[in-house]
């Protein structure tokens, strides 16, 4: 550990305790020998400030009571592993999204660079160690993403044409930004639709001739945004109509078993091997798809709605095989 990393650790362990934290202790987390312990006390002290107050009787200190909750290190202090991990984030977020939000974060990313670089004695970070893949990402206007941002975080009322997929009609909307989502790889904008007196989620790809209004925003409740586009499977947002009970095969489960469909499943082994998923859903559409995926290996037991929809759709695609196919 250098000195660096040093400072801020010993800062982090003195803003955490309530008492004077002995010598002997700073010294085995910090992997340092008495002079040194002592020196890193007195910078922390005189160069950077810091209210720390010593206990002789029991080779201890602490930062003042009354001063530790106000008191923070000067500048941007992070450990290497925090800053690789912030560097790595950053790297998924450009590659995964690259145009949208790479240009902006790029000065973030080269100070990050910096500040590790600094710390490693100069030597070069290996970012192509990272790897990203993105499965499904549709082509998003950069400046329809700015202008979105923007209404969101300024809390200003947006207007734009919307193309739906399901019914490809082309509609202008008026909506009060609440929430920028990004899920399976493309971006949406939760919004109260003002025609519509309720909550929608638009696909960002979808839009055209996007522009911010002077009106302001309005603002719903966190808890009515939570209920609304958090309780149902998916993108598909509105009170749940019914659970789904999926059971998947002794294969399968290996992976499902791990996996996160919804913040309310409830999942359990068989005794037979296979696995049982319960997750609430509003439409049916996108969970169809997705148990679609997995074949065989899984079978919608309920609801019996559900249940047919499913049948309906593998009598389809079987019926798409059937013949010698289209020349």
């Amino acid at each position: 550990m250098d000195r660096y990393e040093r400072i801020l650790s010993l800062h982090r362990i003195l803003k955490a305790s309530r008492y004077p934290v002995p010598l002997t202790r700073l010294r085995e987390e910090l992997s340092c020998s008495r002079a040194t312990i002592y020196r890193d006390i007195a910078f922390l002290r005189d160069a950077l400030g810091a209210p720390i107050e010593s206990d002789p009787d029991q080779a201890a200190v602490r930062y003042d009571a009354k001063e530790a909750d106000r008191f923070e290190l000067p500048g941007l202090w992070l450990t290497s592993e925090e800053l690789a991990s912030l560097l790595a984030l950053n790297e998924l977020l450009g590659r995964a999204d690259p145009g949208v939000l790479a240009g902006a974060l790029a000065p973030f990313r080269a100070r990050i660079e910096g500040l590790l670089s600094d710390q490693a004695s100069g030597r070069r970070l290996p970012l192509e160690r990272i790897r990203v893949i993105s499965s499904g990402a549709r082509t998003l206007d950069q400046a329809v993403f700015r202008t979105v941002a923007g209404a969101l975080f300024g809390r200003k009322r947006l207007k734009f044409e919307y193309r739906a997929r399901t019914t490809d009609t082309l509609t202008t909307r008026e909506v009060s930004p609440q929430r920028l989502t990004h899920y399976r790889d493309n971006w949406y904008l939760d919004a109260w639709d003002h025609a519509r007196d309720a909550m929608r989620s638009f696909a960002l790809d979808r839009m055209r001739e996007a522009h911010a209004t002077e009106a302001a925003a309005l603002d719903r409740e966190v808890a009515e945004l939570d209920e609304h586009l958090a309780s149902s499977y998916g993108i598909f947002s509105g009170p749940p109509k019914a659970w789904a009970t999926i059971r998947f095969s002794e294969h399968a489960a290996r992976w499902v078993a791990d996996e996160r469909w919804h913040s309310q499943q409830q999942g359990q082994w068989l005794s037979d091997g296979r696995y049982e998923l319960k997750l609430p859903y509003s439409n049916s559409r996108e969970l169809l798809m997705d148990v679609l995926k997995y074949g065989p290996e899984a079978e919608i037991v309920s609801p019996v709605s559900l249940r047919e929809e499913m049948r309906i759709l593998l009598q389809l695609a079987i019926g798409s095989y059937q013949g010698g196919g289209t020349p």
